[in-house]
């Protein structure tokens, strides 16, 4: 087996801390709402490798995939509700391998995070699974180890914290939110978990602190103004950064190196740009949730923030050689 994996995989040590942090996540997803957790994200798992294998080896002629390749497949189950029919699911990871990456040449050269390339796609083209589907959270051990999958929430409006709010203006209570006692997408629960990630991987230098700051200032900032105005529809800045897939994105999406911006500077208006736009959506725009619209966005500006960072830059440069001279 590990033979067979070596010949077709390429390895990406930075890969592997990301694995044990979304493999953790599953796990928990898992208690939560039932196997269907892992099946949704083993197919696909399996159709990502399939597209990236076929996409490599038929039209660039190389010999092996890259192992991000699992990654954008567990990303992308993760903001999916359990209950999405998997047809729908295997429509997206297809467009996020081919038309989110393998588009533009492979890894390394996408400028959109594939996963939410996918997600994006059946979010637009299929809204009603994709909104109006969730699910009940289990709790006492074994919880959904015991299940296929948990039981449907009738009462739509209110089923998630985000809804709550935006329908009812009803907070969920903190530590509801902090544990992952709250209904949402697969990857949304474990805060905790996502937090500890976050330590980790900034310790080990695998994600942008400047990003993840960059993030929490845009979104802290612009909350703080939109409350201290009596904006209804913008919750309190703690409480906000709990509901959703914010963390989640800022943690595990955001922070993607290829689709990042990459100057130090850069980073840090990026994270501050995704932060502001996914308040604006969430609180003034038709979808509950705008963390993957704004990190789609921010992944569109981050070549320009760069570009645009690099090129001051060297007029600096210039300018101080020849004043020098």
């Amino acid at each position: 087996m590990k033979e067979m994996y070596n010949k077709y995989f390429m390895k990406q040590k930075m890969m592997h801390p990301l694995l044990v942090f979304l493999a953790l996540i599953l796990l928990v997803a898992t208690f939560f709402y039932g196997w269907r957790v892992l099946v949704l994200t083993g197919i696909n798992i399996l159709v990502a490798v399939i597209v990236e294998y076929l996409c490599e080896t038929k039209i660039f002629k190389r010999k092996k995939i890259s192992e991000a390749a699992i990654v954008t497949a567990i990303l992308y189950s993760l903001t999916l509700p359990v209950s999405l029919p998997i047809w729908i699911s295997v429509v997206g990871i297809i467009v996020a391998i081919f038309f989110g990456k393998m588009v533009f040449g492979g890894f390394g050269k996408n400028i959109f995070n594939p996963a939410l390339v996918g997600r994006a796609f059946i979010y637009v083209n299929f809204p009603q699974p994709m909104t109006i589907e969730w699910n009940q959270i289990m709790t006492g051990f074994p919880g959904g180890f015991a299940h296929y999958i948990s039981p449907h929430i009738d009462e739509v409006s209110t089923a998630t914290p985000m809804l709550l709010f935006r329908n009812a203006g009803e907070i969920t209570a903190l530590k509801n939110l902090l544990w992952g006692n709250v209904t949402g997408v697969m990857g949304e629960a474990p805060k905790i978990i996502i937090l500890i990630a976050a330590v980790y991987l900034i310790y080990k230098k695998i994600a942008s602190w400047e990003i993840m700051a960059g993030s929490v200032l845009g979104f802290t900032t612009i909350s703080l103004v939109f409350t201290m105005q009596g904006v209804n529809s913008v919750p309190n800045p703690l409480y906000g950064m709990l509901m959703g897939g914010f963390l989640f994105g800022t943690v595990f999406m955001a922070t993607d190196p290829i689709s990042a911006a990459k100057t130090p500077l850069g980073k840090w208006i990026y994270g501050i740009i995704i932060g502001i736009i996914t308040v604006v959506i969430r609180g003034f725009a038709l979808f509950s949730g705008g963390m993957m619209f704004a990190i789609l966005i921010g992944n569109m500006f981050a070549p320009i923030i760069d570009y645009g960072i690099r090129k001051q830059k060297q007029k600096k440069k210039v300018k101080k050689e020849v004043t020098n001279v």
